[in-house]
């Protein structure tokens, strides 16, 4: 890490309430998984297991960095399967509730750094190269599907993090690669404070003539998306460890980022909350859904993240000894009057402290900063990395093209079989947030078809009624695994 020096910024302290393990805080709003008792559990996940104890301590001892060159690669490759195959070993774990291996395996072997290198890595990658890739005009793949991957990779691995950070052990583990991580997420929610509530494109307004890049450029966009609202859950967790937080990461977070100020933005723009049609429509479970008048005034998942970070961080007194509270803070800070209304306070009660405080602070003097200095650890994995390959984007492009994204037939047919052993169908059924839907009504559904496996319905009247219309689906996708 480099350091340098600065001067701190405090505030008197205020005295705020503990979250206790009685309270709920802590436990909501959770991602989209359900941390249920085995037998309750509504996604039948009881009895799956997809990684035996000895395998996942094998993969998760196997877990090292790559170079930006490398990121597609047969090695790299087989570490995104073994990571997927992680990351859903973790859900069912953290969904049936029986310990989570995976979170004590990752922390035991030291992997949280590499887990937040391989991160930045791929983030990076997609900034720097994949775009030279797009603009390359020799470079017209048959398939797609590899670069595909590592552009989801950063996807996968957001998603373990957010899965086992609800771990405050896991968040020490990281060490100081915690401050590369909160620079990450602060990257992130500026990408969601600009988005304004926009949504993603519809599939009508897609161009329909759109190359298969171009279509790979439109799928990371969006992806964005939900990547960036993973990271507003990683940092939430992150502020519930603000007492054990070293002192440069502190600093970091309220004096460098200001985030009790761009949380507020948040707030305010509600990036996963928009109108279409006329209709309230909400960014939950990775879909757009349409709001009833009734539900409206129910706090999202995503608005309870924003406000435990803002609690975390507004009034533990650590964060309170290194926040100053100028003239500009104060005035932002004071918005959130206006959101705190008595449903609010309902939902979540610790925000009645919340609410005091920002009464407190309408009637405090502002202060400035005082000039003290200290010394202080700042994230340089980033620039490290920038630094290395300023220059070479268009050469490791290259060199993916020829060496990597160009892979022969015999090669795409190794590699989907490996795909479809690690992304089994058993599994992806029960990790899905949604219960599938009949295909003719739409209602839950529990029976699929015998023949090709693919498609639900509630009931055998409506497989009967739809099936002049599944018919032909149905023969080509049973034929297709016969051919297998």
């Amino acid at each position: 890490m480099a350091t340098r020096t600065h001067a701190p910024q405090r505030l008197s302290n205020c005295s705020a309430p503990d979250f206790g393990a009685d309270t709920g805080v802590r436990q909501f709003p959770h991602s989209d998984r359900c941390r249920k008792p085995k037998e309750s559990c509504p996604h039948g996940m009881g009895d799956l297991e997809l990684l035996l104890p000895g395998e996942a301590d094998a993969l998760v001892r196997g877990l090292h960095s790559f170079q930006l060159r490398e990121m597609g690669s047969e090695g790299w490759n087989k570490q995104h399967e073994n990571l997927e195959k992680l990351n859903m070993q973790a859900i069912l774990d953290a969904t049936v509730s029986q310990g989570e291996p995976i979170q004590e395996l990752l922390v035991t072997h030291g992997k949280i750094p590499t887990l937040v290198e391989e991160l930045i890595a791929v983030e990076m990658w997609k900034q720097k190269v994949f775009p030279v890739l797009c603009r390359l005009e020799d470079f017209k793949p048959q398939n797609t599907f590899p670069i595909y991957m590592v552009v989801h990779h950063e996807a996968s691995i957001i998603n373990l993090l957010e899965t086992v950070f609800f771990h405050k052990e896991v968040c020490e583990s990281a060490d100081d690669k915690v401050l590369d991580l909160v620079d990450y997420c602060h990257r992130k929610l500026i990408l969601l404070v600009a988005r304004n509530g926009c949504g993603d494109p519809s599939e009508e307004e897609r161009p329909q003539d759109s190359t298969p890049m171009q279509e790979l450029q439109k799928q990371a966009e969006m992806m964005e998306f939900e990547i960036s609202l993973k990271a507003l859950s990683v940092l939430r967790y992150i502020t519930d460890c603000v007492d054990s937080l070293s002192l440069s990461t502190l600093n970091r977070m309220l004096s460098t980022h200001n985030l009790p100020c761009l949380l507020v933005e948040l707030l305010e723009h509600s990036p996963w909350s928009r109108r279409k049609g006329g209709k309230l429509q909400q960014f939950e479970n990775g879909r757009w859904q349409t709001v009833a008048p009734s539900e409206q005034q129910r706090l999202t998942k995503l608005d309870g993240q924003v406000w435990i970070s803002l609690y975390n961080l507004l009034l533990s007194p650590e964060a309170q000894a290194r926040y100053c509270l100028t003239s500009f803070v104060k005035g932002q800070l004071l918005k959130l009057q206006a959101f705190l209304t008595d449903i609010l306070l309902d939902q979540l009660p610790n925000l009645a402290d919340l609410k005091g405080f920002l009464a407190q602070l309408a009637l405090a003097e502002t202060q400035p900063p005082k000039k003290d200095l200290v010394l202080e650890q700042i994230p340089d994995f980033w620039d490290r990395l920038e630094r290395e390959n300023k220059g070479k984007w268009q050469a490791i492009a290259k060199h993916q093209l020829q060496h990597v994204f160009n892979p022969s037939d015999q090669d795409l047919r190794l590699q989907a079989q490996r795909w479809a052993e690690t992304y089994r169908l058993d599994v992806l059924e029960a990790i899905a947030p949604d219960r599938p839907r009949c295909a003719y009504c739409n209602a839950e559904a529990s029976k699929r078809c015998s023949r090709c496996q693919s498609v639900w319905y509630c009931c055998r009247e409506c497989q009967v009624k739809h099936w002049e219309k599944h018919a032909k689906t149905c023969v080509l996708a049973a034929q297709g695994d016969r051919a297998k």
